[in-house]
């Protein structure tokens, strides 16, 4: 069995509220790029977990789907993904309750049917989808 892995880092300063951090990937992608309580739970300048989770999330979404399509013999034109995650307080703390994948894709010649089945299918089956425990849903738009 392959196995690939991947990894990310974090450096944290300071206390929570007043605190801050810089996140980093070895790809470069990340490269001490700021985030504190203010990019999380306010509209600072910089970036935070769940975004990245987000962006990570359209991103898998969206690379499964195309493998999907293109497997059933309809490879798509294009497949623009956005990924709203929602993130609820609850006693103890906060935690990621939803997330909802948003899709338009131009894939021709698919019927609708085939379409919503392979996205779907995308949809359970992408890693990040797998990993997560939040409840993910998907609003897919066939365009075109």
């Amino acid at each position: 069995m392959a196995t690939i892995r991947r990894e990310g880092s974090a450096r944290w300063q300071g206390a929570g509220k007043d605190g801050k951090g810089m996140l980093t990937t070895p790809s470069g992608t990340l490269r001490d790029t700021p985030y504190s309580f203010h990019t999380r739970f306010e509209d600072g300048q910089g970036t935070n977990p769940e975004e990245l989770i987000a962006a990570a999330h359209a991103g898998c979404f969206s690379m499964a789907l195309a493998f999907q399509l293109t497997g059933a013999g309809h490879p798509p034109q294009e497949l623009a993904t956005t990924a709203k995650l929602s993130m609820e307080k609850e006693e103890g703390g906060w935690k990621i309750a939803a997330i909802v994948l948003q899709l338009r894709a131009r894939v021709p010649g698919i019927e609708r049917a085939k379409f919503e089945e392979l996205a779907q299918a995308a949809k359970a089956g992408c890693p990040v989808s797998k990993v997560l425990k939040a409840e993910i849903t998907l609003e897919a738009v066939l365009e075109g």
